[in-house]
């Protein structure tokens, strides 16, 4: 179970933690004094991150009016918030969620997450010395789980934190988490980079119901629990790596596995939200699967092909106006329904994975932009020019 990890109410989403031993070896006491010395180290590289960072980091509480139901109340959390009741058998005119951000600008923008905002008729951001603001909300971009808010105040003295390039991390790099989980605000909990180029849902739904994904999200076992969400994943030089966004728990608890969206994201289209107040993502307009061995056996492929098989062309699609073509059969051979097209390459960059066309599509290209999908079809590659158009949403949106 994927949960996003805004708090709601008392209660709200998820994460990790880890622990340290120090022992005796054969060397004795020599070997001890080493050890004393590291974790010297690493007590003091933590609280220099925690001294530069946390007075950027600011925690969200947040008023829902009652019956809207807005997506920041996460329904795969353990409480829906506390609501003010209006006598029995009446429903609570609002409720009240709690979430995290960090200062982006000199100008009093907060970044976070949109599903902690979304929905939200008052918005209350507190800094680390208890300096309480009002904000409102700038712009959300549900299909990065990504909102920018402005305080109402003079916020001047509070640094902007520095963005990473996410581009550069690597499995095993540090991850340091700064939030307010449980409405503990300047709660700090680290681990590591546990994998990268995850995919996870956001919140934006397609006309037929289902999410758009996201493309290239950091996971890391940092302990992330409710009311992370919004709030930084930091390197140790107190850079942010990525916005926490949710966890993998079957237990709606920290699991040591959570998500959060990386940096490069979070710039691309919190820049876009202070400068628009929007950001449109990229539109294609396919159904499909990165290539297995089961599915190149059942293709009659070389084993070693590499790419994205092409389920489904969506009718009107920019996909369907450039002639990409879709499963011709319902009826599978082996687990693959045939006469798919198979894209090898989008502007003569291999693709292997869905999740590289995704980010591709996610970080490289605009509407209205024209992209060549290079595509084996019967056995033969050709290049087929698309013109990408806005994403379309489900209407209730």
């Amino acid at each position: 179970m994927l949960s996003k990890i805004k708090q709601s109410g008392l209660m709200a989403v998820m994460t990790l933690v880890l622990g340290a031993a120090l022992g005796f070896g054969a060397a004795g006491p020599l070997q001890t004094v080493h050890s004393q010395n590291a974790l010297d180290s690493e007590t003091q590289l933590f609280r220099d991150v925690y001294g530069k960072a946390n007075p950027s980091v600011v925690s969200i509480n947040v008023r829902i009016p009652g019956g809207q139901g807005g997506l920041n109340v996460d329904p795969n959390s353990p409480g829906q918030g506390q609501g003010q009741g209006q006598g029995q058998g009446q429903s609570a005119p609002f409720q009240l969620a709690a979430g995290s951000g960090f200062v982006y600008d000199n100008a009093g923008n907060i970044v976070t997450n949109a599903h902690v905002v979304q929905g939200t008729d008052q918005i209350e951001v507190t800094f680390s010395d208890d300096t309480t603001m009002m904000a409102k909300v700038i712009g959300i971009d549900l299909d990065a789980d990504i909102a920018v808010i402005k305080v109402q105040g003079d916020a001047s003295k509070y640094q902007p934190l520095q963005l990473a390039n996410s581009d550069t991390l690597s499995v095993g790099d540090r991850a340091i988490a700064i939030g307010n989980p449980f409405e503990r605000s300047g709660t700090m909990t680290q681990g590591i980079v546990s994998g990268l180029h995850r995919t996870v849902d956001g919140l934006a739904a397609t006309g037929q119901g289902s999410a758009y994904t996201i493309p290239d999200a950091i996971q890391t076992d940092a302990a992330l629990n409710p009311g992370n969400s919004g709030g930084p994943l930091l390197n140790d030089q107190a850079q942010v790596i990525g916005v926490n966004e949710q966890i993998a728990s079957q237990v709606r608890q920290s699991s040591g596995v959570s998500f959060a969206i990386p940096s490069n994201i979070v710039k691309l289209v919190a820049d876009a939200l202070i400068k628009t107040g929007k950001f449109e993502h990229t539109y294609l307009g396919i159904s499909g699967n990165s290539l297995t061995l089961d599915a190149t056996t059942a293709l009659k492929l070389d084993p070693n092909t590499k790419g994205v098989y092409v389920s489904a062309v969506s009718p009107n699609s920019p996909a369907s106006k450039a002639g990409l073509k879709g499963a011709t059969s319902n009826a599978a051979i082996g687990t693959v329904a045939p006469g798919g097209d198979i894209i090898v390459a989008v502007d003569h960059q291999p693709i292997k994975h869905f999740d590289d066309l995704t980010a591709y599509l996610f970080m490289k290209t605009t509407v209205g932009q024209t992209i060549t999908l290079t595509v084996m079809r019967n056995g033969q590659q050709q290049d087929i020019q698309v013109t990408l158009a806005a994403r379309p949403h489900a209407a209730n949106q």
